[in-house]
């Protein structure tokens, strides 16, 4: 590695509004900003970018990137849920004879887009019945907002639907006192740099959308500054994740076959 060469925020092409954000900020500080994967090897690189593109690179450049749990939100307590969550198989999430919201426990699997099913029978049919999934009760969140997390604190966040339509805004006082009750009870079990969905319901109330990967998270109203902190902890040099990170290094790279941008 060359001692006094920048570190390097390598970015997937096309670049997102999110990623057009990163880059000035990293820019600001110094790093070497590309979306050529050539240019980063033997360098210190960040990632930011889709997950299909990364599991084809986090080996070669000897990325680290955390990711929270499959099994994460069943692991939530129900106050802080709201609604039933199991991890199951799509073979048995088919079997379904009732409505129930099914996704993928992450952004990485194709043809399943999250959804309202009124039954297992509309499930796609292209995917093996081995493929992990997501089964929740039905709730309707009526404000949804975007924490990035960092050691345990949200660094910065913003609003990002209001009634499933994107409308992007700052944290109110409500979201931000929501997200340090979830982040006390479960900021152990998830990685030291995160993004966490959180959302108020129809009924007043407060709940857990999801977690997910802060490296491939849009930022919508929220500080990039801070972003590019939880991303850089969030995908960076597998030399640097701490032992406390090591369990949540990403799978994707050894089931690329699954994931997509």
């Amino acid at each position: 590695m060359e001692a006094s060469a920048p570190p390097i925020l390598l970015l997937s092409p096309p670049r997102t509004s999110t990623a057009e954000l990163l880059a000035r900020a990293a820019a600001w500080r110094g790093y070497d900003v590309t979306d050529r994967a050539t240019r980063a090897e033997g360098r210190r690189v960040h990632w930011y970018g889709g997950p299909r593109a990364a599991a084809h690179l986090a080996g070669p450049l000897g990325l680290g990137l955390l990711e929270p749990a499959d099994d994460w939100l069943t692991r939530i307590p129900r106050p802080l849920l709201r609604r039933s969550v199991r991890l199951t198989t799509l073979a048995e999430a088919r079997a379904l004879r009732e409505r129930a919201f099914v996704k993928p426990p992450s952004a990485k699997i194709d043809l399943l887009p999250a959804a309202v099913h009124e039954d297992g029978t509309s499930l796609p049919g292209a995917l093996d019945g081995s493929t992990p999934v997501l089964v929740s009760g039905v709730v309707e969140f009526t404000a949804e907002y975007r924490l990035f997390v960092l050691d345990g604190v949200a660094v910065t966040g913003s609003r990002y639907a209001v009634h499933g339509r994107l409308d992007p805004a700052p944290l109110d006082t409500e979201s931000r006192a929501f997200g340090r009750t979830v982040l006390d009870a479960m900021a152990a079990t998830l990685p030291s740099a995160v993004c966490l969905d959180i959302g108020r319901l129809a009924d007043g109330g407060w709940a857990v959308v999801e977690a997910n990967m802060a490296w491939f998270a849009h930022c919508y109203a929220a500080e990039p500054d801070r972003v590019l902190d939880t991303v850089l902890r969030a995908a960076g040099p597998i030399a640097a994740v701490t032992e406390r990170d090591r369990p949540y290094l990403s799978r994707s790279a050894a089931r690329p076959e699954h994931v997509h941008d």
